[in-house]
């Protein structure tokens, strides 16, 4: 495959959807162009703003959030296993407002409770931490919000 034609999939590849520079990298791996052929590649896509991490963890972050409801911390952690730099994984945290948070948190945590079935109180609320915990949210507001439901019960 020559690089034009590498380079025209790679920009419909980013094109119908935001990538992170692995993905990319991987894609073209996957069409077994060289290391110095990838580079270039990369470059352009750069320039023509096919590729732009930053534009990447804001996408990935207000995704995650509002169609998977993940919490900030699996949020973060995702967004490290992709490479993604420190100020751009930060600045990618602030596209969530904290009421829209808020709000996500307790209508999950809300949800969670209601659906769990355990009759012993302690494995309910192992059950229930877990599962939030598991979501990404911080380990304050599980436990804040599992002792309010708790006196609720």
């Amino acid at each position: 495959m020559t690089i034009k034609e590498a380079l025209q999939k790679l920009e419909h590849f980013c094109a119908y959807q935001d990538r992170c520079h692995d993905e990319v990298v991987t894609k073209l791996y996957s069409l077994k162009m060289s290391p110095d052929e990838i580079d270039i590649i990369i470059v352009k896509l750069i320039e023509d703003n096919f590729l732009n991490e930053t534009r990447f963890a804001c996408s990935f972050a207000r995704g995650k959030h509002r169609i998977k409801n993940w919490g900030k911390i699996r949020i973060v952690n995702e967004l490290k296993t992709r490479h993604i730099s420190s100020a751009n994984i930060n600045f990618a945290l602030k596209e969530i407002s904290a009421e829209e948070y808020a709000a996500t948190f307790d209508q999950l945590s809300q949800r969670c409770w209601e659906s769990l079935t355990e009759r012993n109180a302690l494995k309910k609320r192992k059950k229930f931490c877990d599962y939030l915990l598991r979501r990404g949210y911080e380990s304050n507001l599980v436990y804040d919000k599992v002792k309010e439901l708790e006196l609720l019960s």
